[in-house]
């Protein structure tokens, strides 16, 4: 009886530290994603070549597509597709999700959800080279005649 007894609290215990390992692991990796304010934005699209007289739409389209966050991953969506990153590039067929890039942007999923958002950038111009903005929900829904102001920055 006592070894039984023994044997639960330690598996107690082991499960207990696992949780704290798998929680402070869960927290970190939540610290290391970036959310970038809305000059941020405007700072880092103007360093990676978006036109000027664009500039708005953009913003607005990732302030409603990822809430200006690098790491965000979307739900599954209808056809079983997910999006991903700053600009929610959907993975049926811009991006690979293996680890070998692939399809469109010549990309891997993962590539697009990095702090250093030039692989991302380059494939949402592709997008939009082919699509426009109405490639994007957010934008379509959200942006369309009510533009940010970025004038500050």
């Amino acid at each position: 009886m006592n070894r039984r007894l023994y044997c639960y609290n330690r598996n107690i215990i082991f499960n207990m530290k696992f949780l704290v390992v798998f929680l402070s692991l869960a927290v970190f990796l939540q610290c290391e994603a970036k959310l970038l304010s809305r000059c941020e934005l405007v700072q880092q699209l103007r360093s990676h070549g978006f036109p000027e007289d664009k500039m708005r739409d953009w913003v607005c389209l990732v302030e409603n597509e990822s809430s200006g966050r690098t790491h965000k991953i979307g739900k599954v969506n209808k056809n079983g597709s997910r999006d991903y990153g700053l600009f929610q590039i959907n993975d049926k067929y811009w991006c690979s999700n293996t680890s070998t890039a692939g399809k469109d942007c010549n990309v891997t999923c993962a590539d697009l959800i990095t702090d250093d958002i030039t692989k991302a950038a380059k494939c949402a111009k592709k997008v939009f080279k082919r699509h426009g903005f109405r490639a994007w929900y957010g934008w379509r829904n959200k942006c369309q005649g009510s533009l940010p102001d970025i004038s500050s920055c």
